[in-house]
């Protein structure tokens, strides 16, 4: 009787299937993929069939394999995510030199913000947030930006999964005084933490849409409360819509603050 295998041979024996699937043109029936990863196909046929109830591989109306919409997604997301730092960064390093300040790209995963690039200034006292670290949308600026995007539906599912933790005693907790800041952020297109997330760090954001108008991330500029200064507002949004622009953009939602 076979031993049954470890999780960790699950796994290696999928990304032997994909990568093999991977490696041509068309789809790919069950006998070459058993005899180019070695698996009996009793095996590939049986991780071939959990990867298709994901979406990873999709199989064709003659029964051969090939990568399933989700791996392109997925894939795409990659692309997009390299190609969006790297249009923001020569913006974001402008923002930074002018105001002497932190600056954040942050996109959305789920209820958190995730930070994807920053660029910093040199200064002893600053702001840093660790790219790869994450927030809960309701304590950040760019993140009451998203969830005032989603819908009052949404913004009142995510209270429920969130509980809306407190961080610090600026934080949102109740859902009716949140939905009313976040209404007021729907109306002139920025946001801002007033020491929401963490006491004595103030932030600026806006969104960054792209060629479909959909909201693809948030730039955000982080200082010492006592440093931000209001007239940033604009710098910020403007910043936002010159990124939004250069990945494809074509609205003028940036234009001017509103209200």
């Amino acid at each position: 009787m076979d031993k049954k295998p470890s999780s960790i041979q699950v796994i290696d024996r999928m990304a032997t299937l994909l990568d093999a699937i991977a490696s041509y043109d068309d789809a790919v029936s069950l006998k070459i993929l058993s005899a180019d990863t070695g698996l009996h196909p009793s095996t590939a046929y049986r991780i071939l069939s959990s990867l298709i109830d994901q979406d990873f591989v999709a199989r064709n109306e003659t029964g051969d394999y090939q990568l399933g919409q989700k791996l392109r997604e997925l894939g795409s997301r990659v692309n997009i995510g390299q190609d969006l730092r790297q249009q923001a960064l020569p913006i974001m390093e402008a923002l930074k030199n002018e105001l002497d300040e932190t600056v954040n790209l942050t996109v959305r995963e789920g209820n958190q913000i995730v930070y994807i690039e920053r660029v910093t200034p040199n200064r002893m006292m600053r702001v840093e947030q660790v790219i790869g670290s994450r927030a809960p949308l309701h304590v950040t600026a760019v993140g009451k930006l998203m969830l005032a995007q989603s819908g009052e539906q949404a913004i009142s599912d995510y209270a429920k999964h969130t509980g809306l933790a407190q961080y610090t005693k600026n934080t949102f907790t109740d859902l009716k005084t949140l939905k009313l800041e976040l209404q007021k952020i729907l109306q002139q297109n920025y946001a801002l933490d007033n020491e929401e997330a963490e006491l004595g760090v103030g932030c600026i954001g806006a969104l960054i849409y792209n060629a479909s108008g959909k909201v693809v991330a948030g730039l955000s500029v982080s200082a010492p409360i006592e440093r931000r200064r209001d007239e940033w507002i604009a710098k910020v949004m403007a910043a936002a819509g010159n990124i939004s622009a250069r990945i494809g953009y074509q609205g003028d939602i940036y234009q001017s603050p509103k209200g």
